[in-house]
């Protein structure tokens, strides 16, 4: 049995601890189990597993959270061209940056950038229960265990953010940070268990945004709150943009609203002391193409004579964070 098998064995162990210890219950159990089946299922499972096996097994490797997520170890020697190597079979890595064990990870989005605008304006997270949807490779998740969460799960369908997230939990096992490789959908109705959800670049993709806000507010338990963080456009609260076709090359874009319009319908759905604590234009030093996200990234989503607008004439992409409770 390689280091994959083993960790998802271990890893699924930990994970019951942990619910049973916050008096969760099995379903998440049970969704964390059937997302391991369809990574396994996976077409790329292979490979990525045969990568992960390639790390090596340090027990005394050391996390230090921060802008740049880093795993450390003293007093050895380390093949880090072996670990880069294995390492790149995950691209491309959208969320980061990291250091994994001297290996620099240029991730496509500076989501520390993000972190930096979201953290001053955040309840406390110690002592708390969170949850992050859409969470990529785990990269807010170590940001929120940094701010002494008791609890941390993440959420995200895609198999490849799993091994993301493996490539750092293994150094740190014992850390209540959890991934399930499953989307929000899935999730039990009126868990009302966690004391924050986290919805940061998520709320844009979905066919209906107040279906969404509705499952967060039931997956919260009373006086929680919610980080929102999506796309947005200038305009009233009447004003909401559906483009015909793609937006920023983006197929996925369903709803685009202005934050007035954004309020209300948090309000609608029952929020309560709704504020807007930032908007920001995305720059191209916050999502850019890497080496290990050598795809299309900003640059070419935007008018190349106008920064200003989309390569298909629309407002350039702003995003907006709300904080509310129930």
């Amino acid at each position: 049995m390689g280091f994959t098998e083993t960790y998802s064995l271990a890893e699924q162990q930990r994970f019951a601890q942990a619910l049973e210890t916050h008096g969760m219950g099995n379903d998440l159990l049970r969704l964390n189990q059937q997302g391991w089946a369809r990574c396994v299922a996976h077409g790329d499972y292979g490979r990525w597993s045969k990568a992960l096996d390639v790390l090596p097994d340090i027990p005394n490797a050391k996390i230090q959270l921060g802008d740049v997520l880093a795993v450390s170890v003293d007093g050895l020697d380390i093949d880090k061209a072996e670990i880069q190597t294995a390492l790149q079979e995950f691209c491309p890595w959208r969320k980061g940056p990291f250091d994994i064990l001297g290996v620099q990870v240029d991730t496509e989005w500076r989501s520390d950038l993000k972190w930096q605008r979201v953290l001053p304006h955040l309840t406390s997270l110690q002592g708390k229960k969170v949850l992050d949807i859409g969470c990529g490779s785990g990269y807010h998740m170590w940001r929120m265990l940094e701010q002494e969460a008791k609890l941390v799960l993440g959420i995200d369908p895609s198999s490849l953010f799993s091994f993301h997230f493996a490539s750092i939990k293994r150094y740190q096992p014992q850390a209540p940070v959890f991934l399930i490789p499953t989307g929000i959908d899935e999730m039990p109705d009126n868990m009302a268990a966690f004391d924050t959800v986290f919805s940061m670049g998520i709320l844009y993709h979905r066919k209906n945004p107040i279906e969404h806000l509705y499952k967060i507010k039931s997956l919260l338990r009373k006086g929680g709150e919610i980080v929102l963080e999506t796309l947005v456009v200038d305009g009233d609260e009447q004003t909401c943009f559906i483009p015909q076709g793609r937006y920023a090359k983006m197929k996925n874009v369903w709803f685009l609203p202005s934050v007035a319009m954004l309020t209300l319908w948090l309000q609608r759905v029952g929020f309560k002391n709704i504020r807007c604590v930032d908007v920001n234009i995305t720059s191209t030093e916050e999502q850019r193409a890497t080496d290990w996200m050598y795809f299309e990234s900003l640059a070419n989503f935007l008018d190349p004579n106008d920064a200003r607008k989309t390569i298909e004439g629309h407002a350039a992409p702003k995003r907006a964070v709300l904080i509310a409770q129930i």
